[in-house]
């Protein structure tokens, strides 16, 4: 049975972990500042939905999944990097005529999809949340109680992440400046999905 203990170390090691750079923090702060806030509220609420999925199916079995098939992790880490270098790509030739802030589905769909295929969310249920699991709890209960835990956590540091970022939207008022963060962006992006394939190697 889970502790109080068990349960505050849980949600510190999730804040510890959140608060690391990494895919989400780098997108969504991105995002919001080149787009504001309301687009990248809607990115979070898509991040929290796929880590959801990632944690529901941490409580089906996931992590045992993963650890005895590296091509399923394999295929789980290089979809993920593709996509991020498809919204690079997506940046970078991105048309400036239109008013993007108002397509809120577009931006919940990347944020899902971006972690339906992280492999950092994929390694966290499956390398850091088992230690905090009662020594012989094998029921899926204890993990969804966890995942919920850590999606909880996330997507309040993801929603601060956006409030802060999205107050500097007012300085990227002049077109020809949003076409340079634009680039700027594609490139960080590029940069996150280099060290997405660097961090994620051979993780088993």
């Amino acid at each position: 049975m889970l502790t109080f203990e068990t349960l505050a170390a849980f949600v510190l090691a999730s804040l510890v972990i959140e608060l690391t750079p990494g895919p989400n923090m780098t997108y969504l702060a991105l995002l919001a500042a080149r787009h504001g806030r309301r687009p990248g509220y809607a990115a979070v609420v898509g991040v929290a939905v796929g880590l959801g999925v990632l944690g529901l199916l941490a409580s089906l079995g996931l992590a045992t999944l993963l650890q005895s098939s590296p091509p399923i992790y394999g295929v789980l880490r290089w979809g993920g990097v593709a996509y991020l270098l498809y919204l690079a790509w997506e940046a970078w030739n991105e048309d400036l005529s239109g008013d993007t802030t108002a397509d809120d589905g577009r931006y919940f769909t990347r944020g899902l999809i971006t972690n339906l295929l992280n492999p950092k969310a994929a390694l966290f249920y499956v390398a850091v949340m088992p230690g905090f699991l009662p020594a012989g709890d094998t029921g899926w209960r204890s993990t969804a109680v966890l995942a919920a835990l850590y999606v909880a956590v996330a997507t309040v540091v993801h929603g601060g992440i956006v409030s802060l970022a999205g107050a500097l939207r007012p300085l990227f008022a002049n077109r020809g400046l949003i076409a340079a963060v634009g680039k700027l962006f594609a490139l960080a992006l590029v940069a996150v999905a280099a060290w997405v394939a660097y961090a994620t190697r051979a993780p088993f």
